[in-house]
Protein backbone atom coordinates (compact mmCIF):
# COMPACT_ATOMS: atom_id res chain seq x y z
CA UNK A 1 0.00 0.00 0.00
CA UNK A 2 1.06 3.42 -0.99
CA UNK A 3 1.66 5.55 1.45
CA UNK A 4 -1.50 8.43 0.10
CA UNK A 5 -3.45 5.14 0.63
CA UNK A 6 -2.21 4.66 3.96
CA UNK A 7 -2.65 8.01 5.18
CA UNK A 8 -6.00 8.08 3.40
CA UNK A 9 -6.68 4.90 5.64
CA UNK A 10 -5.41 5.57 8.78
CA UNK A 11 -7.71 9.01 8.52
CA UNK A 12 -10.86 7.32 7.53
CA UNK A 13 -9.94 4.53 10.31
CA UNK A 14 -9.29 7.63 13.38
CA UNK A 15 -12.57 9.90 11.38
CA UNK A 16 -15.19 6.72 12.80
CA UNK A 17 -13.31 5.37 15.76
CA UNK A 18 -12.88 8.74 17.46
CA UNK A 19 -16.78 9.82 17.51
CA UNK A 20 -17.91 5.93 18.14
CA UNK A 21 -15.55 6.18 21.20
CA UNK A 22 -17.34 9.35 22.15
CA UNK A 23 -20.49 7.86 21.44
CA UNK A 24 -19.51 5.32 24.16
CA UNK A 25 -18.13 7.03 26.87
CA UNK A 26 -21.03 9.40 27.22
CA UNK A 27 -23.96 6.63 26.81
CA UNK A 28 -21.88 3.63 28.53
CA UNK A 29 -24.25 2.34 31.33
CA UNK A 30 -21.41 2.48 34.24
CA UNK A 31 -18.57 4.84 34.78
CA UNK A 32 -15.24 3.65 35.44
CA UNK A 33 -15.15 4.01 38.97
CA UNK A 34 -12.12 6.32 41.04
CA UNK A 35 -11.67 7.88 43.96
CA UNK A 36 -9.59 10.34 42.14
CA UNK A 37 -10.79 14.17 42.97
CA UNK A 38 -8.41 16.15 40.16
CA UNK A 39 -10.60 14.15 37.84
CA UNK A 40 -12.99 17.08 38.75
CA UNK A 41 -10.66 19.73 37.80
CA UNK A 42 -11.07 18.17 34.03
CA UNK A 43 -13.78 20.17 32.85
CA UNK A 44 -11.95 23.59 33.37
CA UNK A 45 -8.91 22.27 31.57
CA UNK A 46 -11.48 21.40 28.89
CA UNK A 47 -12.35 24.85 28.39
CA UNK A 48 -8.99 26.46 28.64
CA UNK A 49 -7.64 23.50 26.00
CA UNK A 50 -10.38 25.01 23.89
CA UNK A 51 -9.47 28.68 24.48
CA UNK A 52 -5.52 27.43 23.94
CA UNK A 53 -6.77 25.88 20.65
CA UNK A 54 -8.87 28.79 19.37
CA UNK A 55 -5.94 31.41 19.94
CA UNK A 56 -3.87 29.15 18.43
CA UNK A 57 -6.00 28.67 15.27
CA UNK A 58 -6.50 32.55 15.18
CA UNK A 59 -2.36 32.99 15.27
CA UNK A 60 -1.88 30.63 12.86
CA UNK A 61 -4.10 32.29 10.35
CA UNK A 62 -2.92 35.96 11.11
CA UNK A 63 0.57 34.14 10.78
CA UNK A 64 -0.06 32.55 7.31
CA UNK A 65 -1.73 36.04 5.78
CA UNK A 66 1.32 37.99 6.74
CA UNK A 67 3.52 35.08 4.68
CA UNK A 68 4.84 33.72 8.13
CA UNK A 69 4.73 30.09 7.28
CA UNK A 70 6.85 29.20 10.54
CA UNK A 71 4.70 30.63 12.37
CA UNK A 72 1.93 29.23 10.72
CA UNK A 73 3.43 26.00 10.97
CA UNK A 74 3.75 26.58 15.06
CA UNK A 75 0.40 27.37 15.82
CA UNK A 76 -1.11 24.86 14.04
CA UNK A 77 0.93 22.31 15.45
CA UNK A 78 0.13 23.66 18.69
CA UNK A 79 -3.58 23.21 17.83
CA UNK A 80 -3.07 20.06 16.29
CA UNK A 81 -1.17 19.00 19.57
CA UNK A 82 -4.08 20.86 21.77
CA UNK A 83 -6.74 18.75 19.91
CA UNK A 84 -5.20 15.19 20.71
CA UNK A 85 -4.68 16.81 24.12
CA UNK A 86 -7.95 17.83 24.84
CA UNK A 87 -9.53 14.18 23.30
CA UNK A 88 -7.22 12.36 25.83
CA UNK A 89 -8.97 14.53 28.71
CA UNK A 90 -12.39 14.67 27.14
CA UNK A 91 -11.79 10.34 27.06
CA UNK A 92 -10.54 10.28 30.65
CA UNK A 93 -13.26 12.81 32.01
CA UNK A 94 -16.64 11.26 30.79
CA UNK A 95 -15.08 7.80 31.41
CA UNK A 96 -15.28 8.71 35.22
CA UNK A 97 -18.22 10.93 35.62
CA UNK A 98 -21.48 11.31 34.54
CA UNK A 99 -22.30 14.01 31.85
CA UNK A 100 -24.07 17.17 33.52
CA UNK A 101 -27.10 18.17 32.90
CA UNK A 102 -28.27 21.94 31.89
CA UNK A 103 -29.77 23.57 34.49
CA UNK A 104 -31.30 26.88 32.59
CA UNK A 105 -34.85 27.33 31.46
CA UNK A 106 -36.48 29.35 28.94
CA UNK A 107 -34.52 30.51 25.68
CA UNK A 108 -31.38 30.19 27.28
CA UNK A 109 -32.24 26.29 27.17
CA UNK A 110 -32.28 26.12 23.71
CA UNK A 111 -29.57 28.35 22.78
CA UNK A 112 -27.18 26.24 24.79
CA UNK A 113 -28.86 23.32 23.35
CA UNK A 114 -28.30 24.75 19.33
CA UNK A 115 -24.71 25.57 20.49
CA UNK A 116 -23.91 22.10 21.76
CA UNK A 117 -25.67 19.50 19.27
CA UNK A 118 -23.87 22.50 16.38
CA UNK A 119 -20.34 21.79 18.44
CA UNK A 120 -21.06 18.19 18.43
CA UNK A 121 -22.00 17.90 14.64
CA UNK A 122 -19.17 19.93 13.57
CA UNK A 123 -16.51 18.06 16.02
CA UNK A 124 -17.32 14.64 14.07
CA UNK A 125 -16.88 16.42 10.97
CA UNK A 126 -13.70 18.29 11.39
CA UNK A 127 -11.59 15.70 12.56
CA UNK A 128 -11.14 14.18 9.03
CA UNK A 129 -10.94 17.52 7.83
CA UNK A 130 -7.81 18.46 10.31
CA UNK A 131 -6.13 15.23 9.61
CA UNK A 132 -6.51 15.25 5.64
CA UNK A 133 -5.32 19.21 5.75
CA UNK A 134 -2.47 17.99 7.96
CA UNK A 135 -1.44 15.18 5.74
CA UNK A 136 -1.32 17.45 2.87
CA UNK A 137 0.63 20.04 4.33
CA UNK A 138 2.65 17.34 5.80
CA UNK A 139 3.35 15.86 2.47
CA UNK A 140 4.30 19.73 0.88
CA UNK A 141 1.14 19.33 -1.49
CA UNK A 142 -0.06 23.46 -0.01
CA UNK A 143 -2.77 23.56 -2.79
CA UNK A 144 -4.64 20.85 -1.71
CA UNK A 145 -3.68 22.03 1.70
CA UNK A 146 -5.02 25.56 0.92
CA UNK A 147 -7.89 24.02 -0.85
CA UNK A 148 -9.19 22.18 1.86
CA UNK A 149 -8.44 24.46 5.10
CA UNK A 150 -11.01 26.87 3.55
CA UNK A 151 -13.81 25.00 4.74
CA UNK A 152 -11.61 23.12 7.63
CA UNK A 153 -10.22 26.66 9.54
CA UNK A 154 -14.00 27.90 10.02
CA UNK A 155 -15.21 24.71 10.94
CA UNK A 156 -12.48 23.88 13.67
CA UNK A 157 -12.52 27.52 14.95
CA UNK A 158 -16.29 27.05 15.61
CA UNK A 159 -16.03 23.88 17.26
CA UNK A 160 -13.15 25.67 19.74
CA UNK A 161 -15.25 28.50 20.48
CA UNK A 162 -18.45 26.60 21.22
CA UNK A 163 -16.91 24.30 23.24
CA UNK A 164 -15.72 27.66 25.33
CA UNK A 165 -19.36 28.87 25.29
CA UNK A 166 -20.91 25.56 26.22
CA UNK A 167 -18.37 25.13 28.97
CA UNK A 168 -19.06 28.67 30.16
CA UNK A 169 -22.76 27.59 30.22
CA UNK A 170 -23.09 24.83 31.81
CA UNK A 171 -19.81 25.16 33.96
CA UNK A 172 -22.21 26.25 37.01
CA UNK A 173 -24.16 23.36 37.02
CA UNK A 174 -21.25 20.98 37.85
CA UNK A 175 -21.38 19.12 41.16
CA UNK A 176 -18.77 18.40 42.63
Amino acid sequence: MNSDKKNKWIIGVLSVLIPIAVAILLFMPAKVATDANWIYFLPHLIGMLNTATALALIAGLISIKKGKQDYHRLFMSIAFILGAIFLIVYIIYHSTVESTPFGGEGIIRSVYYFILVSHILLSVAVVPLVLSAFNHALKGRFKKHKKIVKFTFPIWLYVSISGVIVYLMISPYYQF
